[in-house]
């Protein structure tokens, strides 16, 4: 509820900026140009109901920003949240002056106010204060851009717009200073007539010295009680953390073994701060970006149950059981034990929606493993710039064959490749995919040996396993080398399949089940039975000499 509040009058504040903007741009045509402008783009804002919703929006927007400030348990935060609060804190402060001159001055004394009034306020009577007007509304701005960046740098599609956002952030304000400019020195040379601006503030209806007063003392009463409500969202994070220290202690241990304690109330993500402890989070502990979530290991019982906006996360991102986002809960007391799922390197993508096998399943898929025969003694004769370029056509042309038949590249692992195929879509199609992935390398390697034939002393020859079985699935490994890969008897199996090619002189040894899984028909291969390591009973395979005569 706090985050859509704070969302939706965020962006209602930043569409009436953005108006702002938009209407000093006519003043690169003329002063009259914007003030038809204005009473276009701004006749919704001084209707009662588009008043309300702005000042109300104000006045919801300023005081989530006291919550935010009491909800923290710790007041280290990026350098980004910290210029947005910091913005965010001092607008009101530094915009008090020019609401009360323009809309208080119009509303207590009734005053003409058009742009050629402001502006005269703004740069010929106290041209300070137009700086400052300057200042404030380009801090509103980054302000609100900061805002829309946390908001959508976490959506799948946010990269490929963001060149267009980038460039709106950047032309907006820098045609309505402009524009502002261009209106500012046309009322500046015409204020520069004492008996042109004497006439004008008599008929704009210039608030006179006592009405003045009254004004600034209306910006002093706002600015003590925002000052106020500033100290006491201060005050009352001291008060919260005795009222918790009282109620008792929450004992957190992470998956490395080690164990910190924090009062109840704070989440999981806060402690972890607090305690200098590594923990992803993308979106800085709002709840969108799923990074900092954990599963819980011990302790399930201690927590509250998540709310609806943190199932959805959940949900977006297909976790697990016992899994939960780490900003968003608060241990209520007693033993609490996790395991953080991701790295602290985490990137905004590892928060997108993904395939739930990547938490890791058992799944029946085929798994092909490919190596270069005889390399070592190839790599020998070879200048090591000589090896790298061969290394980088073989890799090229074996994982364009895995990728053209379905294939997940799992890695190349020395001169050897392995792949995975069949993780969506079962055994069946897996089989036939990985049958028709190595036969495209046969024809791959061919074609390689004779575009490479001045270069090559002989031919490269290849040996492939492939084997379909259970295996365990899963998104592993460490820091930035995260990929899916696979574990299991049936990865070591197509593996020893691999290293059989060489006892039968063939390109392809494939499993008896595979070719069952495929459903074609390899009659006129040889069927032999083999011993695998690690297996007690044989196993029958096909034993292909090259694997281009496969059957497409």
């Amino acid at each position: 509820m706090v985050r859509s509040l704070r969302l939706v009058t965020g962006l209602i504040l930043f569409s009436y900026i953005t108006l702002h903007f938009a209407n000093h741009m006519a003043g690169l045509w003329s002063l009259s140009a914007m003030d038809a402008t204005r009473n276009v783009l701004h006749a919704p804002w001084y209707t009662p109901v588009g008043t309300s919703i702005l000042y109300g929006s104000l006045l919801i927007h300023a005081c989530l920003a006291f919550y935010a400030i009491y909800e923290r348990r710790k007041l280290t935060v990026s350098f980004n949240e910290g210029l947005q609060l910091i913005l965010g804190l001092s607008v009101p402060l530094m915009l008090v002056g020019h609401v009360l001159g323009t809309r208080g001055a119009y509303q207590l004394f009734g005053a003409n106010v058009d742009y050629t009034y402001v502006l005269a306020a703004l740069w010929h009577v106290d041209p300070w204060n137009g700086v400052r007007q300057v200042v404030v509304f380009l801090a509103a701005w980054t302000h609100g851009c900061l805002g829309i960046y946390h908001w959508l740098h976490l959506k799948p599609w946010y990269r490929r717009w963001q060149p267009f956002f980038f460039a709106f952030a950047l032309l907006i304000p820098a045609l309505s200073l402009t524009g502002f400019s261009q209106g500012s020195k046309a009322v500046v040379e015409l204020a520069s007539d004492p008996a042109w601006f004497a006439s004008f503030q008599f008929h704009a209806k210039w608030p006179n010295a006592e009405s003045y007063q009254q004004l600034v003392l209306i910006k002093n009463y706002f600015t003590a009680g925002f000052v106020a409500m500033l100290i006491s969202a201060f005050a009352l994070r001291y008060v919260r953390s005795g009222i918790e220290r009282w109620r008792g202690i929450v004992r957190l241990t992470y998956d490395d073994g080690n164990t910190i304690q924090f009062p109840p109330g704070r989440s999981i993500l806060e402690a972890s701060r607090a305690s200098n402890v590594p923990h992803a989070s993308v979106c800085g502990g709002r709840g969108r970006c799923s990074t900092c979530r954990v599963r819980v290991t011990r302790g399930f019982e201690n927590l509250p149950a998540a709310s609806d906006a943190e199932q959805k996360v959940l949900a977006r991102v297909n976790a697990g059981i016992q899994v939960r986002l780490a900003c968003q809960t608060r241990p209520n007391s007693g033993e609490v034990e996790v395991i953080r799922l991701l790295p602290t390197t985490a990137k905004p993508e590892d928060g997108f929606p993904t395939p739930e096998y990547l938490q890791g399943q058992e799944r029946e898929i085929a798994i092909l493993f490919a190596d270069i025969r005889a390399f070592t003694k190839l790599s020998e004769k070879k200048l090591p710039y000589d090896v790298v370029f061969l290394l980088n056509r073989y890799f090229d042309a074996m994982g364009s064959a895995v990728t053209a038949c379905n294939g997940h590249l799992d890695k190349f692992i020395g001169d050897g490749v392995m792949a995975l195929f069949g993780i969506e879509d079962g055994p069946e199609a897996g089989s036939r995919d990985a049958l028709a992935a190595a036969r495209q390398m046969g024809m791959q390697i061919a074609q390689l040996n004779r575009a490479l034939a001045n270069d090559l002393d002989e031919p490269l020859r290849i040996g492939i396993g492939i084997h379909c079985g259970p295996a365990i699935v899963g998104s592993m490994g460490f820091g930035d080398v995260v990929s899916v890969t696979a574990v299991g008897d049936s990865v070591n199996t197509a593996s020893r399949l691999e290293t059989q090619t060489k006892e039968f002189g063939a390109e392809l040894v494939v499993s008896e089940t595979t070719v069952r899984h495929s459903g074609l028909n390899l009659s006129e291969f040889a069927l032999e039975r083999v011993e695998i390591r690690g297996r007690s009973e044989p196993m029958s395979v096909h034993v292909i000499p090259s694997a281009r005569d496969l059957p497409e």
